[in-house]
């Protein structure tokens, strides 16, 4: 059946299977009928408070099923939804607000009074009032029709490396069509039950959200505290039979240095999926020992690709010391690996990652510069208009033709007449026994080779043994020991906290 809009997955599951769980969090429940029903209520209220389809609402999102209910409100009305971390700072939301200027924002009951005071004037709507409305099945229908598959269906914000939010538009036909390719490649079904790591905010619930809406499986929203006590983690994806989990590589990181394996292993897991970093075989390999029978897939794509691009399955065994690749492009997409002037790079070199396909992201909201800086014309053709994006990533094509990533572009560096990759010394770092994580940047006025890493190991030690791992002009001049790691919004190492928190002391 062909799929226009995100929203036909639901109505498609609901239809088949109403009484089955959709989205729960350990206090909320939603089936599939309910969270059909629930959504055109809510949907209905936003509608007429919209006014016009195709418009962008902010919807206030927590790790809970009422999020999911908040964001399939608005596809509803006919609308493209905005995730917005409940928790977001003042000051970042109201850039963002000045950004996007949505008519409506929705929210939930436990944050209609913080909302309301950030709202500057807007109306908000809450989600557990409004869902008493009756559902206007007239005005419902009219405002989805007028949505086209190559309008936005969501908006995400992200802050890259600089820090200053940037709304990232995705169309529906781009969403449907990864959904569509990951059920295939990734063999999601109606009997696999998700256990839900990113939050709502994050592009990489996007596969979590419309797996689920697609297949017809339950989820399980997981909670922060989860991840604070890995073996409650341990006991709740046994206890609730989880096969599935579609992770940030930061989350897998986290459970892989816990331990958790030593006391407890959740054995239904037969599928782990992920993204959003590199890959450390030495993290993998903890994984594997503790479920050898698992499929594990190794994924890679900015947000403005719609999540992910390429991927990997993993079929053999790794050292600790290796690269895991991130593979070959993903169905309708295509990977070139360009220099700085747009040419394509000999195999083997390295080039920036540059894509084209169904999965590019409309642009960024309401800044056409930035647009067209990162969203350009492809080289390869000069008969039609044709874009390509420059993700600013570094890679190259190992001898089976999978690509390897290196590192951003901005993190190739020339130290003592070499150019070296710094994500190829953090591989080789955290291949260490004793290191937990470890970053590395590049100290230009110094020409130094910075490593910030956790573990426990003193940097005397790490110099030794790196050592036997990298040629000299590659190894760290100066190495701090960090008892913890900052992290990002996104789950990532807060790689820009970092660095300027390494300059302001030494300066």
């Amino acid at each position: 059946m062909y799929q226009r809009n995100l929203l036909d997955y639901l109505r498609n599951t609901a239809r088949r299977l109403p009484d089955k769980v959709s989205f729960c969090d350990g206090k909320t429940a939603y089936t599939y009928a309910e969270l059909y029903s629930l959504s055109a209520s809510v949907g209905t209220a936003a509608a007429r408070l919209v006014g016009a389809p195709d418009k962008p609402v902010f919807v206030m999102v927590d790790r809970t099923a009422v999020s999911v209910l908040g964001l399939m409100s608005v596809l509803q009305a006919g609308c493209f939804y905005v995730p917005v971390d409940r928790k977001t700072p003042s000051d970042r939301f109201e850039a963002m607000l000045t950004q996007i200027d949505p008519p409506l924002i929705v929210c939930s009951a436990h944050d209609k009074a913080k909302t309301e005071e950030l709202a500057e004037g807007r109306p908000v709507l809450c989600i557990e009032e409004a869902a008493d409305t009756e559902p206007d099945t007239e005005l419902l229908t009219e405002r989805q029709l007028s949505v086209l598959d190559s309008d936005p269906a969501y908006c995400i914000f992200t802050s890259g490396s600089t820090g200053t939010p940037k709304g990232i538009l995705i169309s529906h036909r781009s969403a449907i069509d990864f959904t569509e390719w990951m059920a295939e490649t990734c063999g999601v079904t109606e009997n696999d039950v998700l256990g839900n790591q990113a939050p709502f905010y994050f592009d990489l619930s996007v596969k979590d959200l419309y797996q689920t809406l697609r297949n017809g499986t339950t989820t399980h929203v997981l909670p922060q505290r989860f991840f604070m006590f890995p073996i409650l983690l341990a006991n709740y994806l046994d206890e609730n039979r989880v096969t599935t989990l579609i992770w940030a590589t930061s989350a897998f990181r986290l459970v892989a240095n816990s331990g958790m394996f030593d006391k407890k292993i959740p054995k239904s897991i037969n599928k782990v999926i992920l993204g959003g970093e590199a890959l450390q075989a030495s993290h993998l390999n903890i994984w594997r020992r503790a479920l050898p029978e698992c499929k594990f897939t190794n994924l890679y794509g900015p947000t403005e690709v719609t999540v992910d691009c390429t991927y990997f399955p993993i079929e053999r065994e790794y050292r600790d010391d290796e690269t895991i690749p991130i593979g070959k492009a993903c169905r309708n997409m295509e990977v070139m690996l360009l220099d700085d002037d747009l040419h394509e790079v000999p195999h083997g070199e390295a080039g920036e990652i540059c894509v084209r396909g169904t999965g590019l992201a409309l642009g960024y909201f309401g800044d056409k510069e930035k647009t067209d800086r990162v969203f350009v014309q492809n080289p390869r053709n000069t008969s039609y208009p044709e874009r390509i994006y420059r993700t600013g990533d570094l890679a190259r094509l190992d001898e089976d033709g999978n690509l390897v990533f290196l590192a951003r572009r901005d993190d190739q560096v020339k130290h003592m007449g070499y150019r070296i990759e710094l994500g190829e010394i953090e591989t080789a770092i955290s291949s260490l026994k004793d290191v937990l994580e470890a970053i590395c940047f590049f100290d230009a006025d110094n020409d130094e080779i910075v490593c910030e890493y956790r573990g426990g190991i003193d940097d005397g030690e790490l110099i030794r043994q790196l050592g036997t791992r990298l040629p000299r002009y590659m190894m760290p001049n100066a190495c701090v020991c960090r008892k913890t790691m900052p992290y990002n919004a996104n789950g990532k190492i807060d790689r820009v906290s970092i660095r300027k928190e390494y300059f302001s002391e030494k300066n």
